[in-house]
């Protein structure tokens, strides 16, 4: 078969490593959407619930360099098979988990133990799929066609954040464990996925050499974990005598603190809107679970506009950008704080991503373009960071301060990007 017109991989395999990414981020959000529900099904807390996203996500902070680095060591299709087989194992065991308690073979507390034993296989192998497949597709891409290559493969992670939400309802069948069913079902799926990348990707064998790329993990609301940012051959002589890139350079810190806090604000309404739509429409709890894949599916639309259609468009600035995405956000959070109708809720959810969708390319761009092209890659492992570390304490704090009053966390995030708005108008260069 031929390559593809702009892409130096052949159109089956390049669609693997699509479907490597697609299926990682479907399947994860897929499983956070129906988690609140679940939770609220066996009598857990909500706050325990968020915990087992944190404890994932501060595994993937932590290893997905690792993972970077083993890539480029030990070849791109080992590790992509390692991080599928780490995402089957976690789904797969997860849903049998759930199912078990949700059917009273397990008690309650036991089930979540076990289930956040077994979501940190995620956190802790999954991390090395990404990076391995964006470096799989820089080194084999020459310089001309790299970025829009690594542009397609990273817009799977966003896509993904739409399909697993909408697809999990569909899943919920006592056929297929009722409500843990879409884990069971994903699990099948990275089966499939796992084979095509044995069969159909030859060994390394790259045309240039490449880094591989740290990735965030997926989450609901569109976020796009996946970076576009790749090392070149050609830059690694420039990398190797750049200064060392500090958390307190001048010309990055105002943008590392607009992503930290804004950041954390996005994460902690995104850990909370499923416990939301299950207290304010009262409804039977398969409805419920219904009415989160629409709002999850709106809000990953949102943010996708944003980034694929608003932004080409706009071509505005990175401080811009980022203001925009505050005030969107903000004004999402207020609705969502006092309204109580799907319709209501669901447009607040959607605007407020837009507004996420907004900020955080506009953050990327904007630490990106304040420093050197020696320092790309120092950068984009800073920004990396700073999108993980959002995920690891926001959602169990939002949970817990929804405990105390259901509009709470929404008003905090509202504040929180008010301010923020204040200081990227005064401190953002543009």
């Amino acid at each position: 078969m031929s390559d593809t017109p702009h892409i130096q991989i052949r159109r089956d395999r390049f669609a693997v490593l699509f479907l490597v990414m697609l299926t990682a981020a479907a399947g994860n959000t897929a499983m956070q959407s129906v988690m609140p529900t679940i939770g609220r099904a066996l009598e857990i807390p909500d706050f325990w619930v968020s915990l087992a996203y944190t404890w994932s996500a501060l595994l993937w902070v932590l290893l997905a360099p690792y993972w970077a680095r083993q890539s480029d060591r030990r070849g791109r299709k080992p590790l992509m098979l390692l991080g599928t087989v780490g995402f089957i194992a976690s789904m797969a065991i997860c849903g049998v988990i759930l199912w078990m308690g949700l059917v009273g073979w397990l008690l309650p507390a036991t089930t979540f133990i076990i289930f956040a034993v077994a979501r940190s296989l995620y956190g802790g192998f999954g991390s090395a799929a990404p990076p391995a497949v964006q470096a799989y597709v820089a080194a084999r891409t020459d310089r001309e066609n790299r970025t829009s290559a690594l542009a397609i493969i990273a817009s799977s992670f966003g896509l993904g954040t739409i399909i697993g939400p909408a697809l999990a309802p569909a899943f919920v069948f006592p056929i297929t464990g009722g409500l843990a069913g879409p884990l069971i079902v994903f699990a099948l799926l990275g089966c499939l996925v796992w084979l095509a990348v044995a069969l159909l990707l030859p060994n390394d064998m790259p045309q240039h050499a490449a880094r591989g790329v740290i990735a965030s993990e997926p989450s609901i609301g569109g976020l796009s974990g996946a970076s576009a940012i790749s090392g070149d051959d050609d830059d690694d002589d420039t990398d190797a005598i750049a200064e060392r890139l500090r958390w307190r350079d001048s010309r990055t810190l105002p943008w590392m603190i607009v992503g930290v806090i804004g950041g954390h604000g996005h994460a902690a309404f995104l850990g909370v809107i499923g416990f939301l739509i299950i207290d304010r429409l009262s409804v039977p709890l398969n409805e419920a679970q219904q009415a989160i894949g629409i709002v999850l599916m709106a809000g990953a639309g949102a943010t996708l506009l944003a980034q694929w259609g608003l932004i080409p468009q706009m071509k505005a600035p990175p401080k811009r950008l980022v203001i925009w995405g505050f005030i969107l956000g903000a004004a999402g959070c207020v609705m969502m704080a006092f309204i109580t109708t799907l319709h209501g809720i669901t447009l607040g959810f959607a605007i407020a991503s837009l507004g996420m969708g907004l900020f955080r390319p506009g953050f990327t761009s904007g630490a990106s373009l304040a420093v050197s092209r020696a320092e790309q890659g120092q950068v984009a492992g800073m920004v990396a960071s700073v999108n993980g570390m959002a995920f690891i304490a926001a959602p169990a704090v939002g949970v817990l301060i929804y405990g105390l009053s259901m509009p709470l966390p929404f008003l905090v995030c509202a504040a929180l990007f008010g301010l923020l708005t204040i200081w990227a108008a005064f401190r953002l260069e543009n």
